[in-house]
């Protein structure tokens, strides 16, 4: 069976920016030069182009936007450099394989796009497996959706200035042009104070200095668009720019319009959580429009509030066979809350019993007395309580946060404690290397304690004795000043449903399924589950979140935590 490996453009060098960044020769620094001479290098002698295989160049490397195309910038047929195309290669590759390996972003892009040359590729397959199939309403819905970001104008501004240069130098002052809508794409990040920020449209006044600035861009994106028309004859690539100008233009036009009544109405049901408010909203099927503030950069998002009549709808076209397969898409054995985010048939699943022996292989364990998650000793609490179970496993320990506060407030405090204690356990966080370097080191040292957030509740593989007691502080439910999730809420309470019962616990519930799932990863496992939310001993909903866990055995005594290691010491001898 032949398989192929498929990634998304990104990942692959292309000749023809390559060229032009080695020929421009002005980088930010020199240690970014050093990285281009390096992939200079490298293309002369990789068969596929693929970034990975050039370690020495790390991947948050600036250079390397410069060097790979976009589907906005690429030239396509009308490259230089087509024949010998690294992506062109890749996806001829995929086409002859009997099994294609994609991640879900390049299925959908495929599917939203159609992108050149890819699109003969996806609709030959008689059957799509979707592994980790959870993440899959995540990654649709930022498909499905509309994202408008200040990096595209600065990127625009950058190829314009240089194709203009190189093809049309007298005709327009196309430096002038370019730092113009550059500074324009910047004001848009000055309209807002914060570092770091996601709120709908609907809670900006009417007179935020964002619309205004957005206007700006948009007179700037106009007189650039106007100048690559007046240009396009002499060059592709130039005609290239053009195209990119007018579908920024037509993504822009929809956000100098102020917020709908129906936004405002989201906004205001967000800030008051009125009943009233909520039964009187607009259609569901509408989209949310909402904004992510960065250090640098501004996101516009345009979300739908339902994925499933899209997908759906993609689903219908060519017949083939749909496998939706992951640990954790049901909560207690029911698929409803799955399928109905995809709007698939929750009749059509299986659950398959696990190899493991849970009872036997893990403990749950629930400490007591602690406070809720929303009092400000939560965090240290967790600390006190997590020490002495980290103390008998002896090392080998994931401490899985929900926010990244947490994270620094428990390895802050966990560096004091070792060194204190004189204990010898490496201690390794979120943020100090990449996951792969991170987990690598994990694995190595085999007695390590790792604190990190999100990113380590899934898809993360420790067997063995280097990993025994995974803490996780609380449940994960989805912040309530997330604007998509606001709305989505919204529009069940419109239906007369519980958006608690029908969105919010069975989401936690996944979540959580996936952090108690880094624990047992092979027959021979044994380790202990540390969840330091009370919630799930007390409310009445926690029952329907333990019993969607791996049948452990449970306990709320510390002393049964210590005997279960010390059997575990005994068995291990």
């Amino acid at each position: 069976v032949s398989v192929a490996m498929l990634k998304g453009r990104a990942n692959y060098l292309c000749h023809y920016y390559l060229q032009r960044t080695a020929d421009n020769g002005r980088l930010p620094s020199r240690q970014e030069t050093s990285y281009l001479q390096d992939i200079v290098r490298f293309a002369k002698i990789t068969r596929t182009g693929d970034k990975a295989e050039l370690a020495s160049v790390p991947e948050t490397a600036a250079v390397w936007s410069m060097v790979t195309s976009t589907r906005d910038n690429c030239l396509g047929q009308e490259c230089p450099h087509y024949k010998d195309c690294f992506v062109m290669q890749a996806r001829r590759e995929a086409q002859q394989a009997d099994i294609v390996v994609v991640n879900h972003h390049l299925f959908f892009a495929d599917i939203m796009l159609r992108d050149t040359g890819m699109a003969e590729l996806l609709p030959t397959a008689n059957t799509v497996i979707f592994d980790e199939a959870h993440q899959l309403p995540e990654t649709a819905t930022l498909f499905f959706g509309e994202t408008l970001s200040t990096a595209q104008f600065l990127e625009l501004a950058r190829d314009s200035v240089a194709e203009g240069l190189g093809h049309a130098r007298d005709a327009v002052d196309w430096v002038k042009l370019g730092s113009t809508l550059e500074r324009a794409a910047r004001d848009v990040r000055l309209a807002f104070k914060e570092d770091s920020v996601r709120l709908s449209i609907g809670q900006l006044p009417d007179d935020h200095p964002l619309f205004a600035a957005l206007e700006a861009l948009e007179a700037e994106l106009d007189a650039l668009e106007s100048a690559l028309a007046g240009q396009a004859e002499r060059a592709e690539s130039i005609g290239a720019c053009l195209r990119r100008a007018r579908e920024l233009q037509g993504v822009l036009a929809g956000w100098t319009t102020p917020p709908t009544e129906f936004e405002r109405q989201t906004a205001d049901t967000e800030r008051s959580g009125s009943a009233e408010a909520k039964n009187e909203r607009a259609d569901p099927n509408e989209k949310v429009r909402w904004i992510e503030v960065f250090a640098h950069t501004v996101q516009l998002h345009e979300t739908p509030l339902s994925v499933a009549p899209i997908f759906a709808k993609q689903r219908a076209g060519v017949p083939r066979a749909w496998i939706f397969t992951s640990a954790t898409l049901s909560v207690r054995g029911d698929f409803t809350h799955y399928a109905a985010q995809m709007g698939l048939n929750a009749k059509r699943s299986m659950t398959l019993p696990s190899p493991f022996d849970y009872p036997s292989q893990g403990l749950l364990y629930v400490p007591r007395n602690l406070p809720q998650p929303s009092s400000p000793m939560f965090t240290d609490a967790v600390f006190d309580a997590a020490l002495p179970a980290i103390e008998a496993s002896g090392g080998g320990v994931f401490m899985l946060c929900t926010t990244l506060r947490a994270v620094d407030r428990i390895s802050a405090k966990l560096r004091d404690v070792i060194e204190a204690r004189g204990w010898n356990y490496p201690l390794l966080v979120q943020g100090d290397a990449s996951r792969t370097e991170l987990l690598d080191r994990f694995r190595a040292y085999g007695n390590a304690i790792l604190v990190g957030s999100q990113s380590f509740w899934e898809g993360v593989d420790v067997r063995g004795d280097a990993l025994s007691l995974v803490v996780i502080d609380k449940l994960p439910f989805a912040p309530p000043d997330d604007p998509v999730l606001s709305a989505r809420l919204d529009a069940l309470t419109k239906k007369g449903l519980s958006p608690f019962a029908v969105h919010q616990l069975p989401q936690a519930v996944i979540t959580l399924k996936q952090g108690a799932g880094r624990l047992i990863r092979a027959e021979t496992d044994r380790g202990v589950l540390m969840i330091c939310d009370t919630r799930l001993v007390d409310k009445p909903y926690g029952r329907r979140i333990w019993q969607s866990l791996p049948p452990f055995k449970r306990t709320r005594e510390i002393e049964v935590v210590r005997e279960f290691f010390e059997e575990n010491d005994k068995a291990a001898q």
